[in-house]
């Protein structure tokens, strides 16, 4: 008997506990190791799963699509509740952000007229050299995200070969680990910004 890879062994895991038919689900990065094929039936699964879900991911585009709560781990013990998926998650936290600059900009101008690059909050809890791996970590995270959905889509092509479909997997899952990597950096550097 062959040995399973171990996109392998997770996939069979995972049907084997679907199959049982549970009302709760804990999955921890459950996109990492799957084919794109797989990964569609999961999220088709979830989409129509009648029992509570609890997901731990990296993958934004999989949580944009399943869940509709999250729970943000800020760092220092602080966890925040908030209703709805990443993508609302970051437009909230981009308005709250312009909200706090637009509150620091009035009346307060004047005195950090002259010293306004040293005042500003990223400055203080990141160095230069962070700030800039920062600006180009979110650049390339976008940069791969796209790439990443473009791959996902010549798996539509029914025209591929079984070679062709290997290579996509290949190219699929080095740019699923860059962007594991990058993210995980973003996290990192985006908590120090948050202090």
């Amino acid at each position: 008997m062959e040995k399973l890879s171990g996109g392998e062994r997770k996939r069979l895991y995972l049907c084997t506990i679907l199959i049982q038919n549970p009302n709760f689900l804990i999955l921890d990065e459950p996109t990492n190791d799957l084919d794109i094929i797989t990964l569609n039936v999961l999220e088709s699964f979830l989409l129509d799963f009648p029992g509570c879900l609890l997901v731990v991911s990296h993958d934004r585009y999989f949580m944009d699509k399943i869940v509709d709560h999250l729970f943000i781990f800020k760092g220092g013990g602080v966890i925040e509740d908030f209703p709805g998926n990443y993508s609302d998650y970051r437009a909230y936290e981009d308005s709250t952000v312009l909200e706090q600059r637009a509150r620091k900009g009035n009346g307060i101008q004047n005195k950090t007229a002259k010293s306004s690059w040293r005042s500003d909050d990223k400055s203080k809890k990141l160095s230069f050299e962070e700030q800039k791996e920062y600006n180009k970590l979110e650049k390339s995270i976008h940069s791969l995200e796209k790439q990443k959905e473009e791959l996902q889509n010549q798996f539509a092509d029914t025209s591929l070969s079984g070679e062709e479909i290997d290579d996509l997997s290949i190219k699929l899952k080095d740019i699923l680990e860059q962007l594991e990597d990058k993210t995980e950096r973003w996290f990192e550097l985006s908590m120090l910004l948050e202090g």
